[in-house]
């Protein structure tokens, strides 16, 4: 069942009465890993399709049993198996068929099961885990269907913690998560659909590389890098904004994947805000480990800002190449290890330049900072170009623009960006204002008619976009 489907809404409100229905932890635990295997057999027409997928999370649990005793070299031999699997599993453009399973079988989530085996191997290992993990709690974790599709990336501690508290539910706490699930679908449903629509109709041109004039060509691209971004941004957050809504409903506090993006001040900075649960495992588990690898190696104090360099690199290479398993993604990989490890040697340069004082006085400056933020999702914009292209395509898209397209591109839309991104900030500090002042008012009776009217206005929006864009856009993610 797709997420955005009415199936998925009843499915839901069904769950939900059940698992308040009981009140002991257990009871609560077999009810929602009742709703994480229907959902995931939903996903699927036969029961063979479902095979690879449970075998995969299944060897990962005496693999995490046995870690927490194991010898050292165990941890390395644990995680080159399950890589090599899931390589295997995702049928990598590379491996040439050579493995590959001779029936078709479901891959949507394998990636993020991934990360959380990988997660709960690694922490075995060195003792993060406290206590053995129940079978019941292990496949509630790896398999939860609120995170199954897309994440977030919830690390287990903070899951087994809200796993096993009291849930109780009050009118404020139901309607904030109704409130919420509503404004993701409003962003899935209307906003991003509509983004997605006029982004079908720039693209293609584009992509068969039909003659169109050499202006007409790079605005046409640029503006097509731009609404892609955005109909990204609001579809993915909006799929957040859906399972954190529902998750508060059963007791699961999901952390946070977006925190204003677009108002990053550099690349670096974006990937705090942007996707922050993937950013958040990438350093905790390959580039601080990579880090210390590589200090580890030199040791002069000197080299360190380099070591950073280089791991900033190879993190955010290997990152993009996890987005996808064709040839275009080590394109995708290549610009956002680039991307990261530019903005870092600029921090060097400016640092060594103006000295730390220097520097943070011109990174406050309104006009430098607004440049900043319109380069920042100029690049952004520029790199995801991949997720929208293949290899062949993109070597076409290159070769129409040249270099002097893709300069005035990133120029225009840097530009475009220094200027559009502040008025945002203020267009969306008003709403928020008035979003506040509503909730204030809403003990009196005014206040409470008119923040159902709001709600009410938001849901009969969605369901005239629906019936004009006969169903809602799947989420980009679930690709990954």
């Amino acid at each position: 069942m797709a997420i955005t489907s009415l199936t998925f809404l009843i499915f839901v409100a069904a769950v939900v009465v059940a698992f308040h229905l009981g009140s002991s932890a257990r009871y609560r635990q077999w009810v929602f890993a009742t709703a994480n295997a229907v959902f995931i057999a939903s996903q699927v027409s036969t029961a063979p399709a479902l095979a690879p997928l449970l075998i995969f999370v299944v060897l990962g649990y005496p693999a995490v049993h046995w870690l927490r005793r194991g010898p050292g070299w165990g941890l390395v031999l644990c995680l080159v198996l399950t890589i090599a699997a899931f390589v295997v599993l995702k049928r990598y453009a590379f491996l040439d068929g050579l493995l590959e399973l001779p029936f078709s079988y479901l891959s949507m989530g394998l990636s993020y099961v991934l990360f959380r085996l990988i997660h709960l191997m690694v922490d075995a290992q060195s003792g993060e885990l406290s206590a053995a993990i129940s079978p019941l709690r292990y496949f509630n974790y790896n398999c939860n269907f609120l995170c199954f599709v897309s994440g977030p990336i919830q690390r287990y501690p903070d899951f087994a913690a809200t796993d096993s508290q009291a849930v109780v539910l009050n009118e404020a706490g139901v309607f904030a998560a109704f409130a919420r699930v509503v404004r993701g679908f409003l962003k899935v449903a209307v906003i991003s659909a509509g983004l997605n629509y006029v982004f079908g109709q720039l693209s293609p041109p584009l992509l068969a590389a039909e003659a169109l004039p050499g202006v007409r060509f790079v605005a046409t691209f640029g503006a097509a890098a731009v609404l892609y971004t955005l109909y990204l941004y609001f579809n993915f957050s909006g799929y957040m904004d859906i399972v954190i809504g529902i998750g508060s409903l059963l007791g699961q506090n999901l952390p946070e994947n977006f925190r204003q993006p677009f108002a990053a001040r550099n690349f670096l900075d974006f990937w705090t805000r942007w996707h922050i649960t993937l950013s958040e495992w990438f350093k905790t588990y390959l580039f601080n480990p990579l880090l210390k690898a590589l200090a580890g190696r030199f040791h002069s104090p000197g080299v360190m800002p380099w070591l950073a360099v280089l791991a900033f690199f190879l993190t955010f290479l290997v990152m993009g190449l996890w987005h996808g398993t064709t040839a275009v993604f080590v394109a995708y990989g290549l610009l956002l290890g680039g991307g990261a490890a530019a903005n870092k040697l600029w921090q060097l340069a400016m640092t060594r330049r103006l000295g730390k004082g220097g520097y943070r006085a011109l990174a406050e400056q309104p006009i430098y900072r607004s440049l900043c933020r319109g380069a920042t999702f100029a690049y952004f914009a520029l790199a995801l170009v991949c997720l929208w292209v293949d290899l062949a395509q993109l070597g076409g898209l290159l070769r129409a623009l040249g270099a002097a397209g893709i300069a005035a591109s990133f120029v225009v839309i840097a530009l475009a960006g220094a200027l559009v991104l502040p008025a945002l900030d203020y267009v969306t500090a008003t709403l928020r204002r008035a979003g506040v002042g509503l909730a204030l008012k809403a003990a009196s009776p005014a206040g409470f008619v008119s923040r159902n009217v709001a709600l009410a206005a938001q849901v009969l929006l969605i369901l005239m976009a629906s019936s004009f864009f006969h169903k809602a856009p799947e989420f980009v993610y679930r690709a990954f």
